[in-house]
């Protein structure tokens, strides 16, 4: 299992600047600490996420790091066009050096973004799965003739070609047609913050059924406090988990008394979540022997390729100090147990 950050520049104290410098000194560390991987999600129209231009700040990632992969976490395709996405990852592989890890997403519940870049819930998950099959195609071959139901090209071929021969792709899904597509293509898969595990093991299983070969290995993505106490984690923490869990119910409960998306299900805890106490136990929060546990929890019920750490306490100096603890106190062990109990 390889440790990465997930990435979703918080702007904690109302200041742009200083919360994507703050972002770009967690990367610092995490590439001096030896984790594999940065994660960098996507968020519009968000005063409290300020990653709209998620690819210009890789960009600028790849000018400041040298070894640590970095990973689009994810691109919510409905919302671009996948001709100047394709055109787009493929210059961003040339500037890293071959360390761009490539995921992909549909986007929600924010019915915000849907409103504004035009696009209805119900077709975005069609609108995800045609832009990956099209981009596919443009960053690798040429001449490329593609008539989807939405995206369309005639002979076109795209430069550049990305430095990599294959860039390893990642689908955040849950719905069926979603796994079905990312199995048949071996693609791997995303885990959010406030899935549950036993939704994580049955997007697995379903995959599995698929496509039996591993490749689903996934990228877990989880909020994160390592503290000397338990107690003390998650004083930590809470102030930017009670944030969260009111902005999403807000989103999920706009999304809902709307009904811009019929099929949407009332959320349940044996899916997804946003109750304090349900996001808490579902985090990597606690003292070191608590978050060892609770990563091994997850080691033995999921294939997990990374574990990305969303550190959550409101200060710079208290997140470096928690992701020191992890490297010092809770990474080896982990990654040794789990590999001699197998």
């Amino acid at each position: 299992m390889k440790t990465g950050l997930f990435c979703n520049y918080d702007n904690h104290y109302q200041d742009a600047h200083r919360a994507i410098f703050e972002q770009v000194a967690l990367v610092k560390q995490a590439e001096s600490l030896g984790f594999a991987e940065a994660w960098v999600s996507e968020h519009h129209f968000s005063e409290s996420n300020l990653s709209p231009s998620m690819l210009v700040l890789m960009a600028h990632l790849a000018g400041l790091t040298s070894t640590i992969q970095l990973g689009t976490a994810a691109v919510l395709l409905p919302f671009h066009n996948p001709i100047r996405v394709a055109e787009d990852i493929a210059t961003l592989d040339n500037l890293c050096n071959g360390r761009l890890l490539f995921g992909v997403a549909k986007g929600g519940p924010f019915p915000q973004q849907n409103k504004h870049f035009a696009t209805s819930m119900g077709e975005s998950r069609a609108k995800m799965l045609e832009a990956i099959a099209l981009i596919q195609k443009l960053l690798y071959e040429t001449d490329v003739s593609f008539n989807g139901q939405h995206y369309q090209c005639d002979r076109l071929t795209i430069y550049p070609k990305p430095l990599q021969s294959q860039i390893p792709v990642y689908v955040a899904t849950g719905g069926d047609e979603g796994i079905e597509f990312a199995a048949q293509n071996s693609f791997a898969l995303m885990g959010g913050p406030p899935f549950s595990l036993e939704r994580l093991k049955q997007t697995v299983t379903k995959y599995r059924a698929f496509n039996s070969s591993g490749s689903e290995k996934l990228v877990l993505a989880r909020f994160f406090y390592v503290g000397k106490t338990s107690d003390e984690a998650v004083s930590e923490a809470m102030p930017f988990i009670r944030k969260f869990s009111q902005k999403m119910k807000a989103n999920s409960t706009q999304v809902i008394q709307n009904n811009l998306n019929p099929q949407q299900k009332p959320f349940d805890r044996t899916n997804i979540c946003f109750d304090e106490d349900y996001l808490i136990e579902n985090s990597i929060i606690g003292d070191v022997v608590t978050c060892r546990n609770k990563i091994k929890k997850f080691q033995d019920e999921l294939n997990i390729g990374t574990l990305a750490l969303k550190p959550s306490a409101l200060t710079l100096q208290k997140n470096l100090e928690s992701l020191q603890r992890y490297n010092q106190e809770v990474r080896n062990y982990v990654q040794t147990t789990h590999a001699s109990s197998r």
